[in-house]
């Protein structure tokens, strides 16, 4: 599936060669010139993972790192560090302060497309083209597909993606709004019981099967997706 990619670069050239490559990659890139511009988009949505130049003008990628750390709604965000700093103690420093990887520049398109899927498949795996499969019930994000053996289960875009975040979020509880933001989007604006509606719809689906039995009601504080 595709991320949305948030790009904190100063220097033009730089900012549209990784956009154009986040963009080819298959993601769509949003752009950011300094750590104020940058923060200003992440209030008004979340992105799913930020490319990070510590060298910006005002403050610093790794001041905006550390803000995002030490906010609770912003700490989760994954962020790949994008420096010509090349110091190990530099490096180091990125990585403590809460950065998930670090590239130093120059690097190739190949190495970042690299850094960035499995940065994803670590932090939001929901956000990849990898296959699923619990119990014989596979899901795949590349031909939106829902099979059982050679059966095919007819899913709803919502419970597509529904399925697919507790498919590769098992065995966790997650309240409604925590679903909210992960399936519908940071700052979606709708009614939590709207995820019980498209439970029971995912449930409906399941049930053909019995794999209904995998999504489980957690009295008092949410949904669970079982391994078997």
């Amino acid at each position: 599936m595709a991320a949305n990619i948030l790009v904190v670069e100063d220097e033009a050239a730089i900012q549209e060669l990784i956009a154009l490559n986040v963009e080819q990659a298959g993601h769509r890139a949003l752009i950011a010139d300094d750590a104020e511009d940058a923060y200003s988009k992440v209030q008004q949505r979340l992105p799913d993972l930020i490319l990070l130049d510590w060298m910006l003008p005002g403050a610093s990628g790794l001041e905006f790192l550390r803000r995002l750390k030490s906010n609770v709604r912003t700490q989760s965000i994954p962020i790949i560090m994008l420096t010509a700093r090349a110091e190990e103690q530099d490096k180091l420093q990125g990585l403590e302060t809460g950065a998930d990887d670090y590239i130093v520049k120059p690097f190739s398109t190949r190495e970042l497309n690299a850094r960035i899927k499995a940065v994803l498949r670590r932090r939001a795996p929901q956000m990849t083209e990898d296959r699923s499969e619990i119990s014989g019930l596979a899901l795949d994000p590349g031909t939106h597909r829902v099979t059982v053996d050679d059966t095919e289960l007819a899913l709803g875009p919502t419970e597509f993606k529904l399925l697919h975040f507790f498919m590769t979020h098992t065995e966790r509880v997650y309240s409604r709004t925590q679903i909210l933001d992960h399936v519908w989007g940071d700052h979606v604006f709708i009614e939590e019981r709207t995820v019980d509606v498209h439970i029971r719809r995912l449930r409906a689906a399941l049930q053909t099967t019995g794999h209904d039995r995998l999504l489980q009601t957690v009295r008092g504080s949410g949904y669970r997706f079982a391994r078997d």
